[in-house]
């Protein structure tokens, strides 16, 4: 059984990472969507959220799992019994980092192999950070993230004044 693991903060999940999914979940008997609950940035939606977010926007895809981690990715994927890591490719700068990854994932686990999709066309625009960027800014993001997602991200934006914890950070920051 081919089991695979797709890493990432997902804050929010959006059309590119569902696509992603999408592709993955065709190519491995068993995929585990994995929530990075203490990356290196200001996040603005918390671990509990982030999952359920992705667990919705999931939902069709029968073989596909959702849960929050922390810790080295491949410590996680051993874990699991993961063979492979599955990453998504927007851009050629995408390309650099993963690269770096991929080495440094199999210096500390030459068991697991990294798989990188190139995302669909109609989706290499858009991250995480243009559609916390769009929203904040009062755009629609309709062709970006699920309406599940749309709903949470005005929920939290109408708060964000009222809870200190809750930091907006622009990409122009």
């Amino acid at each position: 059984m081919a089991v695979a693991v797709y890493p990432g903060t997902f804050d929010p999940v959006h059309y590119g990472h569902i696509d992603i999914a999408e592709r993955a979940a065709a190519l491995f008997d068993r995929l585990l969507i994995a929530v990075y609950s203490r990356p290196l940035k200001a996040l603005l939606f918390p671990t509990q959220e982030r999952v359920a977010m992705v667990r919705e926007a999931v939902a069709h895809l029968e073989n596909v799992e959702v849960e929050g981690y922390d810790g080295l990715t491949v410590d996680y994927a051993t874990r699991v019994g993961a063979k492979f890591i599955v990453r998504g490719l927007r851009v050629i700068s995408d390309f650099e980092l993963e690269y770096q990854m991929a080495l440094t994932n199999r210096k500390l686990a030459p068991h697991i192999d990294m798989v990188c999709l190139m995302t669909s066309l109609e989706y290499a625009f858009v991250s995480s950070s243009i559609v916390k960027e769009v929203a904040m800014a009062g755009g629609c993001v309709d062709r970006m993230a699920p309406q599940s997602v749309r709903q949470a991200l005005e929920e939290r934006l109408q708060r964000a004044g009222e809870e200190p914890e809750v930091r907006l950070v622009s990409l122009r920051d």
